[in-house]
């Protein structure tokens, strides 16, 4: 990856883990780890992580009946779908890294070839 893409990437995450919210940073750890999410909004971080695709206006007013404020409900999502797209990210870039690693050479390789290696 290149090192401005990298960069932006690492400021984005400071900025939505650390920087000023109403949520509080953790919290809003807790939803980027889908781990250890307060109840009141740990079905709609799973969710937003999960399934994004199927959060539904419910899904946030229910989250919302439980005392969690908009602000929060957004923070929260936006830190959820953030951890969520750097797990994927990283998996895809360490399965590239595995398939363009040159292989090691294998015993099986080394009877096949005679044992030049």
């Amino acid at each position: 990856m290149k090192e401005a893409a990298r960069a932006s990437r690492e400021a984005v995450v400071a900025r939505v883990l650390k920087g000023p919210g109403s949520a509080s940073p953790a919290a809003r750890q807790a939803a980027f780890d889908n781990r250890g999410v307060d109840d009141r909004s740990s079905t709609l971080v799973a969710k937003v992580a999960r399934h994004a695709w199927t959060v539904t206006d419910e899904d946030v007013a229910a989250t919302k009946r439980a005392g969690v404020s908009e602000d929060e409900i957004f923070e929260l999502a936006v830190a959820a779908a953030l951890g969520q797209a750097t797990r994927q990210l990283n998996a895809a870039l360490a399965a590239l890294d595995e398939a363009t690693r040159p292989a090691a050479a294998s015993p099986l390789s080394t009877v096949q070839d005679g044992g030049s290696r």
